[in-house]
C-alpha cells in the first residue's frame, strides 16, 4: 500500500503493508506488548514496523495522518485469516503443525510450559519451533508425519521468525484450546498458570476484537 508524505514542499512515497499476511513473526514481535505502553509510542512502533517510513519522519506526521494509518492497520488485522494452517512453508521448506496434540510427549509439553512461563511474548519463535516441525512424509487426505522432537530447536526457532503473524496467532488459539482441555487432567499445570497463559494470549497477542493495534 502506498503512503504519500509531504515534507519541505516535496512529496515522497512509502510502502505500508497491503494485508496482515505481509506481517512476519519477526515484525510482529516488535509489536507484542507495545499496547501496554503509551498510545503515542504504540503508534510510532506500529507504523515503523509495518512500513518503510523512517522513525524520525513518523514522529513528524500530523496526528490526523497517524490516525488514518493506524485505522488502516487495524482494518487489515481484522481481516486476517484465522484458520489454523497445519502445513506452512518458510523459506522454501515445509513444516507441519503437530498432527496429534493428544499424543504430545512429556518432553515436548515440558519445553512448551517453560517457554510460556518465560513469557509468551519472549518465546514465540521457540513455541512455534516445538509446534511446527519439518515434514518427513506425506500421505493421502492431508495426512503427514513430522520430525521427531529432540529438544534441539535453536536453529528452527530462528527460521520460525519468518512465519506469518496470522499463522502464529491461529496456532496459538488452537494450542490454547488444547491446554485448556489438558489442564483438567494434569494437576501439575496449576489453574494460576493456565489463567496467566490465557491472559497473555488474549491481552498481549490475540486482538480478536478487530481493533488491530488499538
Amino acid at each position: 500500500m502506498k503512503v504519500k508524505i509531504k515534507k519541505d514542499g516535496k512529496t515522497k512515497q512509502y510502502e505500508l503493508i497491503n494485508s496482515w499476511s505481509d506481517v512476519t513473526l519477526e515484525k510482529w514481535l516488535k509489536l507484542v506488548g507495545v499496547e501496554t505502553d503509551s498510545k503515542t509510542n504504540e503508534a510510532l512502533k506500529t507504523i515503523t514496523a509495518l512500513s518503510d517510513i523512517p522513525e524520525q519522519l513518523v514522529k513528524e506526521l500530523a496526528l490526523q495522518d497517524v490516525a488514518v494509518i493506524m485505522n488502516k492497520v487495524g482494518e487489515l488485522q481484522s481481516k486476517q485469516d484465522s484458520k489454523l494452517k497445519r502445513i506452512i512453508e518458510v523459506e522454501g521448506k515445509e513444516y507441519g503443525f503437530h498432527p496429534d496434540l493428544d499424543s504430545i510427549t512429556l518432553g515436548e509439553y515440558a519445553d512448551l510450559e517453560q517457554f510460556i512461563k518465560n513469557g509468551i511474548e519472549n518465546s514465540l519463535p521457540e513455541i512455534m519451533a516445538v509446534l511446527y516441525r519439518p515434514i518427513t512424509a506425506k500421505g493421502e487426505n492431508g495426512v503427514y508425519t513430522i520430525q521427531a522432537y529432540d529438544g534441539n530447536i535453536s536453529i528452527r526457532a530462528e527460521e520460525m521468525k519468518k512465519m506469518l503473524a496470522e499463522q502464529v496467532e491461529s496456532a496459538l488459539v488452537f494450542f490454547w484450546d488444547f491446554v485448556n482441555e489438558l489442564s483438567v487432567i494434569l494437576e501439575s499445570c496449576s489453574m494460576e498458570q493456565i489463567t496467566k497463559i490465557k491472559d497473555n494470549l488474549q491481552t498481549e497477542i490475540l486482538r480478536k476484537d478487530g481493533d488491530g493495534s488499538d
